[in-house]
């Protein structure tokens, strides 16, 4: 057999990757002055993705190229003999074995450290095959996740087992946690399963005979698992010592949080428990502290709203409210708003019940009503501080309605929601709270009312009909364009086969101008406001969902799903 001709990394991806000869030969020559590896080059630049430099690494070393690399269940036991930060550190892991050949898929194939480690510790042969870095990591990450019991098995050992839990947690990853208590165990597949399918909250519910757990994946709750209904006292137990509340105190509701490290990013926990006829009831909140604040256009305003939503946000004085039910988005929202204006010239602070993501160069208070600082106190407080811009996560009440209106009528610019199901009802019910209908009709610039829809999942898109009743229910006398096509996703591994994946937001925006004014300042109910605002052409949410339906972001189904209350 013939030895392998060995080829330069840049023919390989001039002649069998197609990259242009003449981008291969420019990083070629500013390799001679910058000395880094021409693959390094290549992807910072751009020319060529981590999969691609990947696959001819393996092509010039002679390597198997792995494009999904998965650790088999034959080849978990390895795992035990190589500690996670070591395959991190290394980019490698063992995939396969088969009698005394162990596959080692690796990112690097010039990396021989790895491979004669493995080859002492296990006594076998060692063959290495490439992966991309990104997806050696991700395969990293699940083979330890199942190894430490975020499966199937820490089910059945729960289900054999009922060890006492006790210990404190400190911020870890859980994915490299080695402890072998059950429930422990049970708990971190819980959450680093929800974290891996995007979930924003789990659900703990005890029934008379049964128990569930359910995560809520883009505002839907599925069930994912029924854990024996004997283990709810220990699975609660530990969730309560991880948030530092009291395990004995089984009668009163109790709020906490922790904070936790899955797959190498940070993440908040907020733990709520509920006591109920059959036991307590826990929901855990999880929020993503790696991914930063979204801009607007992230969250889905349309490319003719933004010009208007940032007119109304960087006004020196006034109310910007956002409406909406519970699950909306509507923090989001505000958080992004204050991005879009936060500067070194603007002194921005907000009263916050709970403070979601930590916004730098903003001032955030935390509302703690056993103290007496609720949000009318957090803002009679703020307004001692001379700032220029105000956001009060929510106008609960009379008294936090009134400091807000008298705050924006003396100077200064304020961000808040309320709960109402469209943006005209927010004018009227700000008067209802006992705000005087002058004073409001003044310091109002804009209410945006918003919902969130599920977008089509892109891994399996695809055409079809909707149903006439729905298309009609949906378009309400508008003339679809004759070349509209519509979309919905088949369901696939990606979408855990639901066909939708990721949210946006549907939004309507009402400007407050002069006959809005003189609506609200006669005392107008919602239905006259929302009349109005309708003959200056605001786009009501039902019309902002026809628009992400034809640009093929969402279906039909969804739209009305989550604008039934419109008519």
């Amino acid at each position: 057999m013939k030895p392998m001709k060995w080829r330069q990394l840049g023919d390989i991806l001039v002649q069998d990757k197609g990259l242009p000869e003449e981008i291969v030969r420019q990083a070629l020559r500013e390799q001679e002055v910058s000395h880094l590896k021409l693959g390094e080059m290549l992807r910072e630049s751009g020319a060529a993705s981590k999969e691609v430099l990947a696959e001819a690494l393996a092509t010039q070393s002679g390597m198997e190229y792995l494009s999904e690399p998965v650790v088999k269940a034959s080849a978990l036991h390895l795992l035990t003999t190589v500690p996670i930060g070591y395959a991190k550190e290394n980019l490698a892991v063992p995939i396969e074995i088969d009698g005394q050949t162990i596959r080692l898929a690796v990112a690097d194939p010039n990396n021989n450290r790895i491979l004669n480690d493995l080859s002492v510790l296990t006594g076998c042969r060692i063959v290495p095959c490439m992966a991309s870095p990104d997806k050696l990591l991700q395969a990293i990450n699940q083979g330890y996740e199942v190894l430490s019991g975020g499966g199937d098995n820490s089910m059945s050992e729960i289900q054999q087992d009922s060890d006492d839990i006790d210990g404190e947690l400190h911020v870890e990853d859980l994915i490299d946690t080695t402890d072998e208590a059950p429930v422990i165990r049970f708990v971190n597949g819980l959450l680093t399963q929800a974290y891996r399918q995007r979930a924003s909250d789990i659900h703990i519910e005890p029934f008379e005979t049964q128990l569930l757990v359910r995560y809520r994946v883009d505002g839907v709750l599925y069930e994912v698992q029924r854990p024996p209904f004997r283990a709810l006292s220990n699975i609660v137990s530990r969730l309560k010592i991880m948030a530092n509340l009291d395990i004995a105190e089984k009668r009163l509701p109790q709020d906490g949080r922790f904070s936790v490290r899955i797959a190498g990013k940070e993440a908040d926990v907020r733990v709520s428990t509920l006591p109920t006829a059959f036991g307590e009831r826990v929901v855990l909140r999880l929020l993503d502290k790696s991914g930063g604040v979204l801009t607007l256009q992230d969250i889905g305003v349309e490319a003719d709203q933004l010009p208007q939503i940032e007119k109304m946000i960087k006004k020196n004085h006034g109310i910007f409210l956002v409406t909406g039910p519970t699950g909306a988005g509507k923090t989001t929202t505000l958080y992004s708003a204050l991005s879009a204006i936060n500067s070194r010239e603007q002194n921005i602070i907000t009263v916050e019940d709970p403070i979601e993501y930590q916004l730098p160069g903003v001032g955030q208070i935390q509302v703690n009503p056993k103290i007496d600082l609720t949000f009318a106190q957090g803002l009679r407080s703020i307004l001692r501080q001379d700032p220029d811009v105000i956001m009060v996560g929510e106008i609960r009440d009379g008294e936090t309605a009134k400091i807000a209106v008298q705050a924006a009528l003396t100077g200064h610019l304020v961000f808040s929601t309320l709960h109402t199901n469209d943006s005209a009802g927010a004018l009227a019910r700000l008067v209802e709270m006992g705000v005087e209908p002058f004073l409001a009709a003044s310091a109002l610039v804009g209410v945006l009312a918003q919902r969130l829809v599920r977008t089509i999942c892109p891994n399996c898109k695809v055409s079809y009909k909707p149903e006439a009743k729905h298309l009609t229910e949906l378009v309400e006398g508008v003339e679809l364009p004759s070349d509209a096509v519509f979309y919905r996703g088949r369901g696939c591994s990606k979408c855990m086969q639901v066909g939708y994946l990721g949210r946006t937001g549907l939004y309507e925006l009402l400007e407050v101008n002069d006959p809005i004014r003189q609506l609200v300042t006669a005392n107008a109910d919602a239905s006259s406001l929302r009349q109005q605002a309708l003959k200056q052409g605001m786009r009501t949410l039902r019309q902002a969902g026809l628009v992400k339906v034809l640009a093929g972001q969402t279906t039909v189904e969804e739209v009305l799903r989550v604008t039934q209350e419109e008519i």
